[in-house]
């Protein structure tokens, strides 16, 4: 495993990590992380898939951020950033432009997942980036033998070393999306509370019951989550009554608002639990990182609520 560089001897820092690792404990106060999560990955080991093929919803940001409380809350966390554009690993403060290993050298088989993981700038949160080169995988590995199971063969050495991998996923439901989904035990899908939110859905649940017939049978959906809810329209209320009409309990009861602040967060390489933890964003995101772990059986039995 790669570590976050201190500075060279110039004085020039490695611009592929974070220059400074944030106190934990001090971040946690900050952000009023008061539940506690029970860290055995040997036990608890669980990984967790963000997709939906829709673009613009909230898949890097609930991957960043819920990764991020829960690392404060004392989880060990991987962010595996499955998505050619790289959102997960910029917002977590790496120069994907300066990463001499990335998940593509993974999945191609060239180096072990162990290689490419580099530490962020909290204490428990990793991450096995991405660069612009993951575009070529699809193509790659049409002939690769167990293409679609080449992610969860990949894991295996560094599963048992974190108690929640989550994977987030590009905008798509080609060959990645399905090596995610053949890797995780669970599927969170983020919903934007606006017009189409449910347009694609289908499909999406339609290659999960394939995956679940072909690759892996353990495969659930672990959760909805409505994203970028703006109570000042009735038109996100509509469509927040929709969802857990059609999906009850499946939903998530946290809901993640439209925020400035969420959206200006990884502009500085940083989750919204180190830039802005009080607010309306930073508070949805712990709300859900709490909500996750309750779900999950992560959550420590001497935990008392956020609110």
């Amino acid at each position: 495993m790669e570590h976050a560089a201190s500075p060279t001897p110039d004085g020039a820092e490695d611009q592929a990590s974070p220059s400074t690792i944030v106190d934990t404990e001090a971040a946690a106060r900050a952000a009023r992380v008061t539940f506690r999560v029970q860290s055995n990955p040997r036990q608890f080991q669980h990984v967790l898939t963000v997709a939906n093929q829709k673009g613009g919803v909230g898949k890097s940001t609930t991957a960043i951020n819920l990764g991020a409380y829960l690392a404060l809350a004392g989880a060990r966390i991987l962010v595996i950033d499955l998505d050619p554009q790289g959102n997960a690993t910029t917002g977590l403060g790496l120069d994907h432009r300066h990463l001499e290993h990335s998940v593509y050298d993974v999945l191609t088989g060239d180096i072990e997942a162990e290689a490419a993981v580099r530490t962020t700038m909290v204490t428990n949160l990793d991450v096995l980036p991405s660069t612009i080169d993951l575009a070529g995988a699809e193509v790659e590995l049409v002939s690769a033998i167990s293409r679609e199971s080449r992610l969860q063969r990949a894991l295996s050495e560094v599963r048992p070393t974190y108690d929640t991998i989550l994977i987030d996923c590009p905008p798509s439901l080609g060959l990645l999306t399905v090596n995610a989904l053949a890797a995780a035990d669970e599927l969170l899908i983020p919903i934007q509370c606006e017009y189409y939110a449910l347009e694609g859905l289908g499909q999406l649940l339609r290659n999960v019951d394939l995956v679940r017939a072909n690759l892996n049978p353990q495969l659930s959906i672990g959760g909805i989550l409505l994203t970028m809810y703006d109570g000042r329209t009735r038109l996100a209320e509509q469509v927040v009554q929709e969802v857990r009409k059609h999906f009850s309990d499946v939903v998530y009861q946290t809901v993640v608002p439209r925020s400035v602040r969420l959206s200006e967060a990884p502009g500085y390489g940083m989750p919204i639990a180190l830039y802005d933890p009080l607010s309306r964003g930073g508070i949805a995101y712990r709300d859900l990182a709490l909500e996750f772990a309750a779900r999950t059986g992560l959550l420590a039995s001497t935990t008392e609520g956020v609110r």
